[in-house]
């Protein structure tokens, strides 16, 4: 009877000890010891208070109206369960936290398409051993030698530079 009314609330402990980091398993284990301690003293005790035969005590106690008053106080006994003011908090969290995994995944495969494309591009490229200097500059104009419109000489610094080429600076 008792393990009924506790089974809903189980949990997993082991499944919960995957996700916990290395730094926090300490406060889990103190958790788990304050749960099994909760869960023996839920367990240790009845489902439902035990029935109190009223007509029993009301043939054997004799003072009048005694035992009225104590079954009328015994029954209007409403032991308060605390409200749960938490549950909608943690849904409304789950709910943003799960809008942010749609977002993420929806990012994470535009990225994905973007690196296939890139990946399909550097494929059709012709091996680099195989590759003309002409070929480089088909491929990549950006990166390549430019002689006429991007002259440069090494070490690539303006000081180094041939006068009046068009990235040279003027000398002082």
């Amino acid at each position: 009877m008792a393990s009924r009314r506790i089974a809903q609330s189980s949990v997993n402990w082991a499944a919960l000890a995957e996700r916990v980091p290395s730094n926090q398993k300490p406060n889990l284990a103190a958790f788990k010891t304050k749960s099994d301690k909760y869960l023996r003293s839920v367990v240790a005790n009845p489902e439902t208070p035990p029935k109190i035969d009223w007509s029993f005590y009301k043939k054997n106690v004799p003072v009048a109206g005694m035992v009225d008053k104590f079954q009328k106080s015994y029954e209007a006994l409403q032991i308060p369960y605390p409200a749960d003011n938490v549950t909608k908090l943690v849904e409304a969290q789950e709910k943003e936290v799960q809008q942010e995994i749609v977002k993420f995944v929806k990012d994470s495969e535009a990225r994905i398409a973007d690196f296939q494309t890139q990946i399909a591009t550097l494929k059709a490229l012709l091996p680099y051993d195989q590759m003309t200097m002409e070929d480089f500059r088909d491929s990549f104009p950006e990166q390549a030698l430019d002689p006429i419109n991007r002259p440069s000489f090494w070490p690539h610094t303006p000081e180094e530079q041939e006068p009046g080429a068009p990235n040279a600076e003027p000398h002082h």
